[in-house]
This record gives C-alpha cells, sequence and structure tokens, in this order.
C-alpha cells in the first residue's frame, strides 16, 4: 500500500519539461515568459532619447503657448466662443507636444514585447474568469511566494534608481543653487541637461537589473510550466489517442479491408494455391493494367476462405506451390506481378482460358 502511494506521489511530481504541444497552448492563452522591466527600460530609453533629440522643439512650443496665453488670451473677453477657441488652439499644441513622445511609447511596447516573445495576438485573457474575482485565490495570490518576490523585486528597484538619483542630485547640488542668480532660459537649460543625466543613469540601472528580471521570469515560467510523467502520458493519449481505442480502430479497419477483398475473390481469373497454406486470386484485364495483378492473397485461415468463396464463384482453383509462395512474399494486394513472374503466370492463366473453352 506504502509503495503504491509512493509511485502515486512520484508519477503526480512534476519532473518533466513542458512539451511543445503545452507551449503551443499555454501561448494561445497569452502565458508567456516576460518581463515587465524590459518593456520599462525600453520604454524610457525611447522617450529619453525624443526628448534630447526633440527637446529644443518641445520647449519652442511650450515657450510659444505660454507667451500667447499672457499676451493674447489674458485680454480676451470670457465669452463661449473665446473659451472654444483657446480649448482648441490649447488642444492643439498639446497634442503638438506630447505626439511624438506617445508615438515612441508605442513603437517601444510592441518592439519590447516582440524582443521577448515575438508576435501574439490573443483575446484569451480578456475573457470574463470567474476565478480571478475569487477572494479565496486572490488571497493565494496576494500571499504567494511570488508576490513577496515581486514586492522584494519592486523594493529593491526603488531604492536602487533613488539612489542613482540621489547621486546624480547631490553632485549638482551646487549648481542648482545657484540658478537662483541666472536667468529662465540658462535655469531651463540646466534642469534639463541634469533631468537627462538621471534619465540615462536610471535607464542604464533598469536595463541592467532587467537582463536578472528576465532570466528569473523565464525560469519561474519553465518551472510552473512542468508537467508530471502522468501528465505528459495523458498528452499523449489526447494526442494519438487512447491505445484501446486505436487497436479497435485498427482491427475494424483490417476487417473492412479483409472484407472489400473477400469481394474482389468471384472477380479473379484463378487462385493459385500452396494447396494448404497459400491462396493468390490473380486477375488480367487489359483496360486496367498491361500486366496481370493481385486481387486477394492470404494464408492459413484466410487462404481457406479466399478457396471457399472461388469454388463457391466457380473461379478456377489451380496448384502452384512455389508461385503461390513467390507471389505471396513479394506481391501486395493491388500490385501488378514483376516480370519474373510473367511467363509462369502466363502459362497458369493459358491453362485457366484452355479450361474456359472446352466447359464453354
Amino acid at each position: 500500500m506504502q509503495l503504491r502511494l509512493d509511485l502515486q506521489f512520484f508519477a503526480g511530481e512534476k519532473t518533466e519539461k513542458a512539451t511543445p504541444k503545452k507551449r503551443q497552448d499555454e501561448r494561445k492563452k497569452g502565458k508567456v515568459a516576460k518581463s515587465q522591466d524590459v518593456n520599462t527600460a525600453i520604454l524610457l530609453l525611447l522617450s529619453f532619447i525624443i526628448l534630447f533629440v526633440f527637446g529644443g522643439y518641445m520647449k519652442n512650443i511650450m515657450t510659444t503657448l505660454f507667451q500667447h496665453t499672457f499676451t493674447e488670451y489674458i485680454h480676451w473677453d470670457l465669452t463661449p466662443n473665446t473659451v472654444y477657441q483657446v480649448f482648441i488652439e490649447g488642444t492643439i499644441e498639446t497634442a503638438k507636444l506630447v505626439a511624438p513622445i506617445m508615438l515612441v511609447a508605442i513603437i517601444a511596447g510592441f518592439a519590447s514585447n516582440l524582443m521577448q516573445i515575438g508576435f501574439l495576438f490573443t483575446t484569451e485573457p480578456l475573457k470574463l474568469d470567474l476565478k480571478k474575482i475569487d477572494p479565496i485565490q486572490g488571497a493565494k495570490r496576494i500571499f504567494s511566494i511570488r508576490a513577496l518576490v515581486e514586492l522584494l523585486k519592486s523594493l529593491f528597484k526603488i531604492v536602487f534608481i533613488g539612489a542613482i538619483t540621489f547621486s546624480t542630485i547631490w553632485i549638482f547640488k551646487d549648481d542648482m543653487m545657484m540658478t537662483a542668480f541666472k536667468d529662465t532660459e540658462s535655469s531651463l537649460a540646466f534642469f534639463g541637461q541634469t533631468t537627462m543625466i538621471m534619465g540615462f543613469a536610471a535607464i542604464i540601472a533598469l536595463l541592467f537589473l532587467s537582463v536578472f528580471d528576465y532570466t528569473y521570469q523565464r525560469y519561474d515560467f519553465e518551472k510552473n510550466m512542468r508537467m508530471s510523467k502522468q501528465d505528459v502520458k495523458d498528452e499523449y493519449k489526447n494526442i494519438e489517442g487512447d491505445p484501446l481505442i486505436k487497436s479497435k480502430i485498427k482491427e475494424r479497419q483490417r476487417q473492412m479491408a479483409m472484407s472489400r477483398m473477400m469481394s474482389e475473390v468471384p472477380n479473379a481469373d484463378v487462385v493459385i494455391t500452396n494447396p494448404t497454406h497459400f491462396a493468390i486470386a490473380i486477375k488480367y484485364d487489359e483496360e486496367k493494367s498491361s500486366a496481370p495483378y493481385v486481387l486477394a492473397k492470404g494464408v492459413d485461415h484466410l487462404a481457406f476462405r479466399i478457396k471457399e468463396i472461388a469454388k463457391a464463384h466457380e473461379v478456377v482453383t489451380v496448384e502452384n506451390r512455389p508461385l503461390a509462395r513467390s507471389l505471396y512474399d513479394k506481391v501486395e494486394i493491388g500490385d501488378t506481378i514483376p516480370e519474373e513472374f510473367y511467363q509462369a503466370v502466363a502459362e497458369v492463366l493459358a491453362y485457366v482460358y484452355r479450361l474456359d473453352k472446352k466447359v464453354k
């Protein structure tokens, strides 16, 4: 009894790597190994590159909007038309300001996911699943080992990125104090430069951390994807079919093929026998084939059935031990006989045709 329980335990233990079918099925459900840190790092990197390249263009839009606001809009009367015009113009200018960053954010999202998991489109995660709102399952997810690991990772990232940001500010603290004595243009340039330095430093750190996070996500994904030996067996049965059912199907197919073969015996010109162990039904039809071909063949009990059917339908039976054995071994049902048997089979057919003329 204890041995049986041990075997069941080991059979249920997930020790096997996931099969390609399971990987494909899970991928269709949207379950893949990916790191959000990679997405975040690439998004921030491209966003800061856009800020660096188009910073002057964005600054001009902002300053123009402020100048227009405090030189023209401030003198307008407050009416529905003026409010509508200010709203439209402000929206257009804001769209010009935000459009490059939004476009890059979309590109970064696609690029980071393609790098990790390739192209994947599925609506499976959007389907209603009551398990997702199950409070018991939710509590298990909140207090799981994975949740604890994610919490520690988040705290570590906050401390790590915060330390880099604080260090950058500390390095430029003296220059930051001196901005009080500089004009607006110089102050904006200084804060823009400092922000870019902090941003790229944080991005480099986040990219460094994302490598480890992606490695962990791959490891955790592979661990959760493992299968037990019983799972592998069940999957094989689902793909290939139950062996018992398969054997029954094959038996049924064999019986059907046997029935078709037996139905062809009455159409034979001759049945060549051993005489007891082998029986080969031969047919020669110039319209179908240039050489005689085998309609049916059998050994022992099957040979006896072929001879019985031939006798019932007055098909001539000829005894030729070596020819019957050779034809059974070398020619399949429906195939024409090889050239090496032409003469022997021709003699048999000639004898049959002569016999048929005498009978007629």
